[in-house]
């Protein structure tokens, strides 16, 4: 078993005025919060009072003590006692200015004593073995005899062992304090040696007396998971009905779709559902199913995934995931000269300083929305495959059901990719990893007129002046009321929204991705010769690539896309020719070339983007032609000898993502756990729709039910399944208690659990006797 701990902090709200980064009269605050105490906030808004930081407050790391009484006769027969104080190691301590000199002082603290003894400097380590130890003379009362072995319990409650570790700094303001801990020897026991770890703590009365009132409260909503995963087996009865539920029928019915139904917020499914469903390569039939579903339930397309469906949320959360990368290569350059430039781009003639101009602004952002719209529309070779295969399933649906409706085909795609994918990204880079922080208020209000513009650029909307409420949005969105705008969203649409896997092109619509003049080389020629080239008319659909003779022609070649193993870039001396390229087919190449090498390399995105899913494609080729019974590049002589070289692969075919598919079904777990009495009444409700033909109780009316019998089966299957895990979860817990040693490694002594380890070692001594 391993622990996993995830904690998340949001929607932040401040009482009281604050600077940035939480400065009130140049006092630097905190909110701090015990591990032991997150779960109470769990979910919750909840008021913290702010803190004064200071540096003896703030630390971590621990430290391994151990200490022995040991009885000495001295050299005049006097009976003495002396503390051996053994300062192993410590670890995780704090790294101060980027570096980390570690000592140890050791003191004995008593009513009439301080002892300070310190340890060797250990340099460039904040997890320091000092093994060092101390000896410390533990004085006697005149009562003490020698039936009396242990020490009286009164005279140990007068004295205790500090142990502060520090940072030995070469700075004029001292070594820094990293943390310490007081150990009192009643510890010791009867037995007289003590060997634990303890947490490092704040220096007691370190920091200056702030009245804590003055500083403000902050409000979190503090969202905290700790999950104890269990062996993969454990999880094999609900891990098979989750990846089951794209094939249930209905998928309402389903162990997935059942999980949205009962959750607070469809997020919190989504989320695991997701990552689960991505890790066993089963996202785009769950989301195919969940999609056709939702579309057939909606009666307008104007509204179509318009609300926070666990489609929509799913769909967002795999964008998030798989989209990353594509995000990063599309937009971070043109965002990162945006908000390094500082281009003054307020047309809101209310907002306008005296020093700008409106015309220069409204050019200024012209120019950016051209831009960033350009790199979008022309970035589709590059998205993800399983983000297309997903819309070219929301496009199918979306077309059967509203056929009169053209337009839904796209709308259906751009509603995701427009509106929840780029338009965020731009209006807040920092939380998509653009940037490292937030925009400064006049980037980010640039950005958000970006936003707004591309947003309605890709909404493909009828009247797109009327879809803003401000009028000077409206009178510069006039710049950008052309066809050639919509076309090229319309064509990047088809382009995401074709599908790469073959079992799906007998019911796709064939979508022209690009066409054009180029020269080609007639194919099965061996001789070299110019009259071998000739001008041709290249067409390519998501379905097949096609030359001829001239537009609107007949085919003169077809070549299926599923034909296609690899195109590579073709050597310029082969036929002394640039910007050539080949297209590598199981019998032959074919050999093209391009008008320039822009043109050269968009055909070769495209191509590759399309056949990247084909299940023969080379892993090498050749990169010279065959020409006079050999190839230029290896000298092999057969024209089938296997490629000399690496292909270079193209476009990544799907993105690979760490996830732990057991952490992913314990979560759901916890969640169903969490929502137990939901699927309860859900049960509860199908009974009561299965008996009554008429309305429905108003209590069962949050539910989507349409086969009331195969959901409670489902039902009685997730209910069993949570079950069956939650015993195993009581008897792991109760079996840790058990084990759980305090002071050990693992578990170390801290502020509230001395008191539990002193009560442990006194049931261990009870035991023994």
């Amino acid at each position: 078993m391993h622990v996993v701990v995830f904690l998340c902090q949001v929607t932040v709200c401040i009482k009281k005025q604050l600077a940035c980064g939480f400065t009130v009269h140049e006092q630097t605050c905190k909110v701090a919060v015990k591990k032991e105490d997150l779960q109470k906030y769990h979910g919750k808004d909840t008021w913290f009072q702010l803190q004064p930081v200071s540096a003896d407050s703030e630390v971590q790391g621990k430290v391994h003590l151990e200490l022995r009484l040991s009885e000495v006769i001295t050299d005049s027969g006097v009976i003495s006692h002396k503390l051996a104080t053994r300062v192993l190691e410590c670890q995780g301590l704090p790294i101060v200015n980027g570096q980390c000199d570690p000592y140890a002082a050791v003191s004995l603290l008593g009513p009439s004593r301080s002892e300070a003894k310190k340890t060797k400097v250990k340099r460039k380590t904040n997890n320091p073995q000092f093994e060092e130890v101390f000896y410390f003379e533990v004085t006697r009362p005149l009562s003490y005899t020698k039936r009396q072995f242990d020490v009286e319990e009164e005279d140990v409650d007068k004295l205790a062992l500090r142990v502060d570790l520090w940072n030995a700094s070469n700075l004029k303001f001292g070594d820094e304090f990293l943390g310490g801990v007081r150990v009192p020897l009643r510890v010791l026991g009867q037995a007289g040696v003590h060997d634990a770890w303890y947490f490092l703590q704040p220096r007691e009365n370190g920091g200056k007396s702030v009245k804590v009132d003055e500083l403000g409260s902050l409000r979190l909503n503090i969202v905290y998971t700790e999950d104890h995963v269990f062996p993969s087996e454990h999880y094999t009865p609900l891990r098979d009905l989750l990846l089951h539920s794209a094939n249930v029928e209905p998928v309402s019915a389903s162990t997935a779709h059942t999980l949205g139904e009962v959750c607070r917020e469809k997020q919190e499914a989504a989320i695991p559902l997701v990552r689960l469903f991505l890790h066993y390569g089963k996202i785009v039939p769950f989301i195919s199913a969940i999609a056709h579903a939702e579309i057939n339930r909606t009666q307008d397309p104007n509204t179509i995934f318009r609300g926070n469906s666990l489609t929509s949320k799913c769909i967002d959360e795999t964008m998030k995931l798989a989209g990353m990368h594509y995000l990063q290569v599309t937009l971070k350059p043109i965002i990162d000269e945006i908000c390094t430039e500082h281009k003054p781009c307020e047309i809101d003639p209310v907002k306008l300083k005296e020093s700008e101009n409106l015309e220069t602004n409204r050019e200024n952002l012209r120019h950016y929305v051209d831009r960033i719209f350009n790199v979008i529309t022309t970035s589709g070779v590059r998205c993800p495959t399983v983000m297309c295969d997903i819309f070219f399933s929301l496009r199918e649906s979306a077309a059967t059901r509203f056929q009169v409706d053209q337009d839904v085909r796209y709308t259906a795609v751009s509603s995701f990719i427009f509106l929840r994918f780029f338009a965020p990204a731009i209006l807040s880079p920092n939380l998509f990893h653009l940037r490292p922080h937030h925009p400064d208020p006049a980037t980010s209000r640039t950005l958000t007129l970006i936003s707004k513009t591309i947003q309605t650029l890709g909404s493909l909307a009828k009247s797109k002046s009327a879809n803003f409420k401000e009028s000077y949005m409206a009178a510069f969105y006039d710049y950008f009321n052309e066809q050639k705008y919509a076309d090229a969203v319309k064509n990047f649409l088809d382009l995401i929204s074709t599908s790469g896997k073959w079992d799906q092109k007998s019911i796709e619509t064939p979508i022209m991705l690009k066409e054009g003049f180029m020269i080609k080389r007639a194919q099965g020629r061996n001789r070299f010769g110019m009259k071998n080239f000739k001008k041709r008319w290249f067409r390519l659909t998501n379905h097949e690539f096609t030359y001829h003779r001239t537009k609107g022609e007949g085919a003169l070649c077809s070549i299926p896309i599923e034909n296609i193993l690899a195109v590579e870039r073709l050597e310029e001396e082969s036929f002394k020719m640039k910007n050539m390229f080949q297209v590598i087919q199981p019998e032959r190449a074919l050999y093209i070339q391009a008008n320039n090498c822009v043109e050269a390399r968009d055909w070769i995105d495209i191509l590759t983007k399309v056949s990247q899913c084909n299940r023969k494609r080379l892993s090498t080729y050749h990169p010279s032609a065959y020409l006079n019974g050999h190839w230029l590049c290896c000298k092999l002589s057969a024209d089938t000898a296997p490629g000399c070289t690496p292909c270079t692969g193209g476009l990544p075919a799907n993105i690979q993502l760490d996830v732990d598919g057991d952490r992913e079904t314990e979560r759901i777990y916890s969640l169903f756990s969490t929502y137990m009495t939901k699927l309860i009444k859900m049960q509860e409700a199908c009974g009561s729709k299965s008996v009554y033909d008429g309305p429905e109780q108003e209590e069962y009316s949050t539910f989507v039910i349409d086969d009331p019998q195969e959901t409670y089966k489902t039902l009685k299957q997730i209910i069993s399944a949570v079950q069956t895990l939650e015993q195993q979860h009581t008897k792991y817990k109760r079996d840790k208690f058990k084990k759980t040693k305090i002071g050990s490694q693992e578990h170390p002594i801290g502020d509230k659990s001395f008191q539990c380890y002193i009560r442990q070692q006194s049931e261990s001594s009870t035991y023994s006797i």
